[in-house]
């Protein structure tokens, strides 16, 4: 276990789609994500750490049970996220100062600022890594997901997956990261995966370079923070998810 901070992406509080209400919002997303960032994170990496290790270590961090800014009873300091790193984890591309470069040129062209023109920004920097991201109640909601996602990481089935620790709104979010969020295929297996562990609430993705330019719900550009979302048909049979594109509005599966 280690507590280094790592994947530099993600917010705590992502979000739905809604009518943007003042920008403030946005920032102050942003902040509370680059703030859970820089404190100390609790990891498990695969790579490095027994397996045999692992289901005491999901026991003993449960994030229901890790509060984000400590816990004084404990004398316990600030935990940004809770992670796990699969055997093949290889970290990704990061938002630098040069994509925040052109992000600051792209807007002052007066260019419209949409998903495609953010789409472009990031294949020119090799910025395409993406999460898809559930919303939980604390408690039993949130420590049987965590479980579910964290064991299809370490056994090989996900990438790497996050958790925020417990706050005052009782509220968490689970991040599952993809490689690449242009790769519609790809976003799509993971998805199998997500529900296959078994995890059935509603999932959103979202664009990890969004995360990078602080693209958060209530932002000034009137983006959606999300690009797909997925339901669990649990009326279909076979059970499957419903994938909504959400830049074109069409089906994918």
């Amino acid at each position: 276990m280690t507590t280094e901070p790592a994947i530099q992406s993600a917010a705590m509080a992502e979000c739905e789609e809604g009518e943007p209400s003042r920008w403030s919002v946005s920032d102050d997303l942003a902040a509370a994500s680059m703030a859970a960032d820089m404190d100390p994170w609790i990891i498990f990496d695969a790579r490095k750490t027994p397996r045999a290790e692992f289901d005491e270590w999901l026991e003993t961090y449960r994030p229901s049970r890790v509060h984000r800014f400590g816990n004084p009873c404990e004398e316990s300091g600030p935990v940004g996220w809770i992670a796990v790193y699969g055997p093949s984890y290889c970290p990704g591309a990061k938002g630098g100062k040069e994509l925040h470069n052109a992000w600051d040129k792209l807007q002052s062209t007066g260019r419209n600022i949409n998903f495609e023109a953010i789409r472009e920004l990031a294949l020119n920097f090799g910025v395409t890594s993406g999460k898809w991201l559930m919303h939980l109640d604390t408690g039993f909601k949130v420590d049987h997901a965590w479980r579910c996602i964290a064991t299809a990481v370490v056994d090989g089935r996900l990438n790497v997956a996050k958790v925020s620790p417990f706050q005052s709104d009782n509220n968490h979010v689970i991040c599952v990261y993809t490689w690449d969020f242009t790769d519609e295929e790809s976003i799509m297996q993971t998805d199998a995966v997500i529900r296959s562990s078994g995890v059935k609430c509603v999932l959103t993705y979202k664009p990890d370079i969004y995360t990078y330019l602080g693209i958060y719900r209530s932002n000034q550009w009137k983006i959606c923070p999300t690009i797909y979302e997925s339901r669990y048909d649990l009326e279909c049979v076979p059970r499957r998810s419903r994938v909504i594109n959400k830049v074109t509005s069409l089906e994918v599966t």
